[in-house]
């Protein structure tokens, strides 16, 4: 099912993405929404999905395999070496007082003390580079910048512009502007209700080269016709207390946002951040590496051409739409890195979505959605710090994932991973065939792996799944399942492998998938005379009687597969219901356990697959 995308008015994304950075390739969304439609899915829930994720299925698309080139392991300093470093420079802010040219604002005119300013009733025309301080209220009027190839630098010192004619600050001409909030000082900026459709500078706050926001001040910004903040080069925001509203999107910066300090607070009914340049390989980018940053969109909540990067401060995204286009929290053409810092998102569609990559590298991450928690068309990979998807349509989706490190805690209504996406191939798949019940009978170019770290899945659709392969070498991974036979606590349509780590997945028994016989690690796949409840404790016990694994459901099962240290391939086990756990609980699995008067349920033979299921004989 195609995913909608909202289209601005004003942003005319090119279709035409660069090739100059190998492996690094923008995709126009809407692309991606056609060649997602055209998509046939595949697996045994999609049927019955009501999702409108990308989901499984076969077929490809250039957009799709363009999207997917980014590596998505890269860390957050590799990503922005590859793009433009941002204008801002060691002491941006200082000025001098007794070197700036003072501009008093009166009501409805102006005056000014100094070159490089004149003024005309209650337009303000700064003609040279250097410093101004501007205090005052001009209510119908405007500062305007036409200074070509100069730095300038407004100190606004209790100002309170608003104009019915266009922007509130327009800076047409300039190298640099750096707006400095003066200690203390309490700033507003409110711009026309309109724009002409080829207005140059559109929003409240405009510049047409780059611009730094800083200071110790405040700055309210009312964008009310188009966006409240934007650069036609970079923008950064440093520090300050910076408060936007505007009818389109709220802070812009057309070859990049960064954000390294400060207070920022965005309510847009367009895109909250944005970075828009999809033409040069370089720029598009947005980066947050301090400050606090709270964002409510109608639009995506933050919104990159190229690459987002998060790697400190605090971002707090609410993404809803008005109408039935897609909201979604975090959007990124290449790459979304989120590397350190809190991250939280709610959203109507994807909570973090990107074209090609995502990478969750040790950032805290929470986030809602109305569809996927995460998905990347291309690599989706956790290797540290701490992910929980809270409710999702699927919680994981992209076409290569890896959980090598850190925690990734998924709660979803339908998958809870899905590797999906790009083209299938019809094969059986896993050991010596013997597949019946789950899965499906194409297998793609897809991947599910875990390498280390914690994986915790609560599904009703799907926990573990893979419309390709999957892997587990290390790590733990518990899935809670689905309670509904249509679905498998673990489906994987090829070959499905387990070398190390700790499984514990939990589910319904019409659709039981278990791992390949030839897996070098032992597993054991019981299904149970009839389902269990929620909150039963259960045991995998050795024929020694010794309990390998502890574990209490968090619904009604039918099926367990349990792989871990002590099972051996062909070696009888022993499912016991009740007793106890002792220890800590990751996702239902104790680190230890007693019988006590616990009653056998189930006896199975490691590497046998589920009767009735879709083992790997």
């Amino acid at each position: 099912m195609s995913k909608k995308t909202r289209v601005s008015t004003k942003n005319r994304v090119s279709t035409q993405m660069r090739t100059a950075r190998l492996f690094r390739t923008k995709v126009a969304s809407a692309l991606a929404s056609m060649a997602l439609a055209t998509a046939v899915l595949a697996g045994c829930s999609s049927g019955d999905s009501d999702s409108s994720s990308s989901g499984s299925g076969s077929g490809s698309s250039s957009a799709e395999s363009a999207g997917a080139a980014a590596d998505g392991t890269q860390t957050a300093a590799a990503v922005l070496a590859d793009n433009k470093a941002d204008h801002a420079e060691d002491g941006d802010t200082d000025w001098d007082e007794s070197e700036a040219v003072d501009i008093e604002l009166n009501g409805d005119s102006a005056s000014a003390e100094g070159d490089g300013v004149t003024v005309d009733g209650a337009t303000v025309t700064i003609t040279a580079g250097g410093t101004y301080r501007i205090g005052g209220n001009l209510s119908d009027g405007q500062i305007v910048v036409d200074a070509p190839d100069a730095t300038v630098k407004l100190v606004l010192d209790g100002v309170d512009i608003s104009s019915s004619s266009g922007a509130a600050i327009a800076a047409t001409a300039a190298e640099k502007v750096v707006v400095v909030l003066a200690d203390g000082s309490e700033n507003t900026l409110g711009d026309t209700d309109s724009y002409a459709e080829d207005a140059e500078a559109n929003a409240a706050l405009y510049s047409a080269g780059d611009l730094t926001v800083a200071g110790g001040g405040t700055l309210t910004v009312h964008g009310n016709g188009n966006d409240g903040i934007a650069s036609a080069d970079g923008l950064v925001i440093a520090s300050g207390t910076v408060t936007v509203d505007a009818v389109d999107d709220g802070i812009r910066g057309k070859d990049y946002l960064v954000v390294s300090g400060g207070k920022v607070t965005v309510t847009a009914k367009g895109d909250g951040l944005k970075a828009d340049n999809s033409e040069d390989a370089d720029a598009g980018y947005i980066a947050i590496d301090g400050g606090t940053v709270t964002v409510t969109a109608e639009g995506d909540g933050v919104d990159a051409a190229s690459d987002l990067v998060v790697t400190g401060g605090k971002l707090d995204v609410t993404s809803e739409a008005a109408d039935d286009t897609s909201a979604h929290g975090l959007k990124s053409g290449v790459i979304t890195v989120l590397e350190g810092g809190t991250v939280d998102v709610d959203s109507s569609a994807d909570a973090v979505h990107s074209d090609a990559a995502v990478h969750i590298s040790g950032a805290g991450v929470t986030v809602s959605a109305g569809d996927d928690g995460v998905h990347a068309e291309g690599d989706l990979v956790v290797s540290k710090g701490e992910l929980k998807v809270a409710g999702s349509t699927e919680g994981l989706e992209g076409k290569d994932i890896t959980v090598s490190g850190g925690t990734a805690t998924v709660t979803s209504s339908d998958d809870g991973i899905n590797a999906s996406g790009g083209t299938t191939t019809s094969d059986s798949g896993g050991g010596q065939g013997g597949r019946g019940g789950g899965g499906g009978s194409e297998t793609g170019d897809y991947t599910a792996k875990v390498t280390g770290g914690t994986l915790v899945i609560n599904a009703d659709g799907d926990g573990f799944d893979s419309n390709g392969t999957a892997e587990i070498t290390g790590g733990t991974v518990v899935v809670n399942g689905p309670e509904q036979g249509g679905n498998g606590a673990l489906d994987v349509n090829g070959s499905f492998t387990i070398s190390g780590g700790t499984l514990l997945a939990a589910g319904s028994a019409g659709m039981a998938v278990a791992p390949d016989s030839e897996s070098e690690q032992g597993w054991v796949s019981a299904t149970l005379d009839s389902a269990v409840e929620a909150g039963t404790t259960l045991h995998v016990v050795d024929a020694d009687g010794k309990v390998v694994a502890s574990y209490v459901t968090s619904k009604s099962i039918q099926n367990v597969v349990y792989s871990g240290d002590g099972i051996e391939s062909g070696e009888e086990y022993a499912v016991y219901a009740g007793g106890e756990t002792s220890g800590a609980s990751t996702g239902g699995l104790a680190a230890g356990g007693e019988l006590g008067s616990a009653e056998e349920i189930a006896t199975v033979t490691a590497g046998d697959a589920p009767e009735g299921g879709f083992g790997r004989r």
